[in-house]
């Protein structure tokens, strides 16, 4: 499965690396995170991890195949 998660602001490219399996684009105040995700598991990893960064998470999404 693939997800975009959209946190707002801009996230810096070190704070980006705390995502290294997931891609990620600066657009309109928001900043896209995209990529593979494997199971609930780990949605739910990347959500924690987004929490204890102090990123706030204005949307999450399923992307197609």
């Amino acid at each position: 499965m693939r997800y975009e998660i959209r946190v707002e602001g801009h996230v810096s490219e070190p704070l980006a690396r705390a995502f290294p399996e997931l891609g990620h684009v600066v657009m309109a105040g928001q900043t896209v995170l995209f990529g593979p995700v494997e199971d609930a598991a780990h949605l739910y990893g990347l959500l924690a991890r987004c929490q204890s960064l102090g990123l706030r998470v204005v949307e999450i999404r399923q992307l197609p195949e």
